[in-house]
């Protein structure tokens, strides 16, 4: 059954991961996604890590999956009017290019709105507009530093680090994603699109302060921000006799569960553990019974008893362990597939569902410019003005 975004077109300018993550979504959805490239290629395409083929990066293939390409080069003298012609027949546009260039294509929301009044338009941009930062290049680790992120991991260990992943990207792209779906609903609602401006130094700055604001919510403030529960340096899998678990006791239910699970009933009535509140105040005592609770047994033994006591756990995975997870190979988010040009790959699938349907598998991603000429005749450029654009060097072809 086709996805609920099926029968919509969405102009992807976007590159790297905060941009595709959103279109990524999209095209889950049932959506029509069309990436648009300059020549060069979107950087994720070499800087994905090791390929079979020139442009074609692992980590490419994994976030540009359904996704139809074209290339056109911007600089061109006739490609900004090809890229209106392309814009004039989608729904949505995309993209995390900064506002002044933006501009210079004439792909501003400004622009957009006059001429295509029913478009939504949504920039991914690093800083807000109406803020002193506006303009200024972001990529996640320089989010993850001026938001806060980093800043979690100085109040926890030390030293200030960056989550090894780009979690700013994969949360502003989400976020991206949803208010696209807000704003379809007011467009069906008043007819007209919309502009969304998606800041990410503010969404993760938010996220931050909704975590770590904690007694200084208040003015006066009644004590130091930071959950102390995240921050502690103990707040990590704990060590077994052959491995790892992850753990979380964090009822009164569940943590009287851990302690006679660990043969420490004594516990459950000590009164720095006996309640949240006491657990809370007593962060640093309460992680250190747990840190080397566990190592007399296995993991798999773990796991059994934990579940006798109802006490939240599960095994730890490491990044390769992932592709053999029982629950993943069970519920499809990992398949093998043949990539059409590359070969076998894993793919990961929608790890949501929806009742009404979800569009089919996604197909999977194009080498650069794959679609440039269906893309053109769909949006009313007849066979001369192709191969014109072609010959000029505007059009690139498939690499």
């Amino acid at each position: 059954m086709p996805g609920p975004l099926d029968g919509l077109r969405v102009l992807d300018l976007s590159s790297v991961v905060v941009g595709p993550v959103c279109t990524g979504v999209l095209a889950e959805q049932g959506a029509e996604v069309i990436k648009l490239e300059s020549p060069e290629g979107d950087l994720l395409r070499k800087l994905g890590g090791k390929g079979r083929s020139p442009g074609m990066a692992g980590k490419f293939l994994n976030f540009n999956r359904g996704k139809r390409s074209i290339c056109l080069d911007l600089k061109h003298p006739r490609a900004k009017a090809v890229l209106a012609r392309i814009a004039a027949h989608c729904d949505i546009l995309v993209t995390n290019i900064r506002p002044d260039a933006q501009k210079r294509l004439g792909v501003d929301a400004a622009t957009m709105a006059e001429k295509l009044p029913r478009l939504i338009h949504c920039s991914i941009v690093g800083f807000g507009t109406t803020g002193p930062y506006a303009g200024r290049p972001a990529y996640d680790t320089v989010i993850q530093g001026v938001s806060g992120v980093a800043g979690c991991f100085e109040a926890s260990t030390g030293e200030p680090r960056y989550v090894p992943m780009l979690i700013a990207d994969h949360v502003c792209g989400l976020i991206a994603a949803q208010q696209i779906g807000f704003a379809l609903y007011r467009r069906e609602k008043t007819g007209r699109g919309e502009s969304l401006e998606i800041p990410m130094f503010e969404n993760m700055a938010a996220f931050v302060l909704q975590e770590h604001l904690g007694p200084m919510s208040f003015r006066p403030a009644l004590g130091p921000p930071g959950d102390q529960r995240v921050l502690s340096p103990e707040a990590r899998p704990l060590k077994t006799a052959d491995g790892f678990i992850a753990v979380s006791a964090n009822t009164d239910a569940q943590a009287h569960g851990f302690f006679r699970a660990i043969g420490r009933p004594e516990l459950v009535e000590d009164p720095r553990f006996s309640r949240v509140a006491a657990r809370t105040q007593h962060t640093k005592d309460y992680f250190a019974i747990r840190a080397t609770a566990l190592i007399g047994r296995p993991t798999a033994e773990w796991l059994e008893i934990f579940a006798t006591h109802d006490v939240p756990a599960m095994p730890y995975n490491t990044i390769e362990s992932l592709l053999t997870d029982p629950h993943l190979r069970a519920t499809g988010l990992v398949r093998e597939e043949e990539h059409p040009t590359e070969g076998p790959t894993f793919a990961i699938a929608a790890p949501n569902r929806l009742s009404g349907g979800m569009t089919p598998a996604l197909p999977a991603a194009q080498r650069l410019g794959a679609d440039g000429r269906d893309v053109l005749a769909e949006a009313g450029l007849d066979p001369d003005e192709i191969e014109e654009l072609a010959r000029t060097g505007a059009l690139g072809e498939t690499t």
